[in-house]
């Protein structure tokens, strides 16, 4: 049967842990604004992550700085002292992911890092998954809508994670997917052949647009993944387990800040 077009699915599998987020966005976004009117800037996100309700500022203000008043210096360290407690206490950074029964791939997950690294060998194969920090849609940024916006770009109705995936051959060439995964299945995106030869800054020729494929063959690529364990379940844990490494990260960048601010 031909592979049908990509249908976003309910994303119950995963609404647990959607649920789980949504008070710690708010905190965030709560403390992304008090950190910045303790450091006397105008109100803005700072955390790389451009919050909704909240407008984005890459670490600066246009506002002149106050240099001497140390009382400022205090307040945005208790405010941020006050957050890692918040975070301590509420987040999952602690949580320990169990590792599904007959997970193929061996993790690489170093700190300080929003990526995590899968890799595993399938008969002569190379395989390795890039896995990047899940889009969360916690149902309420989504039915939000600005005045000023005039994008027409349909908003996205469940959470997703996205993926690099990779095969190499013990020649060197390789496949390269880039794919979403939603709860109920996994999207491709785009699929390239990565030869050892090219010159990465030479514009080679990627191929068609991967949904412009026949439907076959589509689906053909979408078993070849499936068969070397890029499949719902397997993403699925990835989803927790990103959304605990964010907890994690989180904590860890909060505790540079603190000691940026004290030094």
């Amino acid at each position: 049967m031909a592979f049908r077009a990509v249908i976003r699915k309910s994303a119950s599998t995963l609404a647990p842990l959607v649920g789980r987020v949504v008070s710690r966005v708010e905190a965030r976004r709560s403390f992304c604004s008090a950190i910045l009117t303790a450091a006397g800037g105008r109100r803005g996100c700072i955390c790389g992550r451009g919050h909704a309700g909240v407008s984005h500022l890459c670490g600066y203000s246009t506002a002149p700085v106050v240099s001497n008043k140390p009382a400022a210096g205090e307040s945005l360290l208790r405010i941020i002292e006050d957050e890692i407690k918040t975070s301590q206490e509420n987040d999952d950074h602690d949580q320990v992911e169990d590792v599904p029964a007959g997970f193929p791939f061996e993790i690489e997950d170093k700190l300080g890092q929003q990526t995590l690294t899968l890799t595993r060998q399938y008969e002569g194969e190379h395989v390795k998954v890039e896995v990047h920090m899940p889009d969360l849609v916690t149902g309420e940024e989504n039915d939000v809508q600005d005045d000023d916006d005039d994008d027409d770009t349909e908003r996205p109705t469940q959470s997703s994670l996205p993926l690099v995936v990779t095969v190499t051959k013990k020649s060197g060439i390789s496949l390269e997917f880039s794919c979403v995964a939603f709860a109920d299945e996994i999207a491709i995106d785009s699929l390239s052949v990565k030869k050892p030869e090219n010159n990465s800054e030479e514009m080679v020729y990627d191929g068609p647009n991967f949904h412009d494929l026949d439907e076959n063959l589509k689906n053909a690529f979408h078993k070849y993944l499936d068969i070397r364990g890029i499949k719902p379940n397997t993403t699925n844990f990835l989803h927790e387990y990103m959304i605990n490494k964010d907890s994690r990260e989180y904590l860890g960048w909060l505790n540079d800040l603190k000691k940026f601010v004290q030094a």
